[in-house]
């Protein structure tokens, strides 16, 4: 059967390959409950309640249900980058304790449950910490073009606004899937300048933007990211132009892949019909880190060559 993980959020689309288990029934429970929880935060949480319901009795037996759960979203959701990401650092966060070696079985296991937590806290926190670091790009009477609808991104601009900034943001509608007209609507909403163009138009309009802002699905070890397809694109066209590319992403997000091409990733695909003829698109691209200026992260401002640093740190 296929399932839309992120339709649930009016994300990018998943296709769900492999039968629904207890884990990926808990993950659409917890993506269905707002719209504001991104897709790792839920598989934090999930993963968590995995740890909860798991009848084991030892270590070992925790540790084998822990790596099932993981295992059983990843084959479930192969082209969802963040889910892979998102399940392999609970999985280092969670098991990097001292605890592991304490015989006491149910105080280990409420300590891992309580690290998935604080994990989930973390996570959350992530997307105020990106916004104070990066309304500071924003200067007054900016013009700053964007792809898609990232909260992490959304939230940022409407940070910016609550401090008393006045910019203009042109979104480009983001086919397939017109992510655009809900980032038009949300900052039309929070009384941020706006208009809306067809992605046709994004060269043609860049000589009027002082900035491009993206968010990303995956930050890979390069310091390249996969998001939204048309970013790419767009990212290449400011470079000849001239205009610096800020990428916003939580941490979560750091991948260990280091794809060179287009082709190097597995990605979700969805059917588009133009007129009489249906086409299978990807969903997603590849930019790669020349095209990017600076990425705003909740562990601080980096360069795309000091991501592969940060992701020895998360995953050591």
């Amino acid at each position: 059967p296929t399932s839309a993980l992120a339709r649930v959020h009016g994300r990018t689309s998943v296709t769900m390959e492999a039968e629904n288990g207890n884990v990926t029934r808990d993950l659409h429970a917890e993506l269905q409950k707002s719209t504001e929880v991104t897709v790792a935060v839920a598989v934090i949480r999930t993963l968590t309640r995995a740890i909860e319901r798991s009848t084991a009795t030892t270590v070992m037996g925790l540790e084998k249900d822990l790596h099932a759960s993981t295992e059983e979203l990843k084959r479930s959701y192969p082209t969802a980058i963040s889910v892979s990401a998102a399940s392999e650092l609970f999985l280092r966060f969670v098991t990097r304790t001292s605890a592991l070696d304490v015989s006491d079985f149910g105080y280990l296991k409420q300590h891992l449950i309580d690290r998935g937590n604080r994990f989930a806290e973390i996570s959350l926190a992530a997307k105020a910490k990106i916004a104070e670091l990066g309304e500071r790009f924003l200067h007054g009477g900016c013009v700053v073009m964007v792809l898609g609808c990232s909260s992490v991104m959304l939230n940022l601009l409407e940070t910016a606004a609550s401090k008393g900034k006045f910019f203009t943001v042109i979104v480009a509608e983001s086919k397939p899937g017109t992510e655009g007209l809900r980032m038009y609507k949300a900052l039309e909403r929070a009384n941020i300048q706006v208009t809306m163009i067809l992605d046709a138009q994004v060269a043609h309009k860049l000589e009027e933007v002082d900035m491009v802002l993206t968010g990303a699905e995956a930050v890979v070890e390069s310091g390249g990211i996969i998001n939204k397809v048309g970013t790419y694109q767009m990212t290449l066209l400011a470079g000849v132009k001239g205009k610096p590319v800020y990428v916003a992403a939580e941490s979560y997000k750091f991948a260990r892949l280091y794809p060179l091409h287009q082709r190097d990733l597995s990605m979700a695909t969805e059917k588009v019909e133009i007129g009489s003829s249906e086409l299978v698109v990807r969903l997603n691209d590849y930019t790669p880190p020349d095209n990017i200026t600076l990425l705003i992260t909740d562990l601080g401002v980096l360069t795309p060559a000091a991501v592969s640093d940060q992701l020895i740190q998360l995953y050591q």
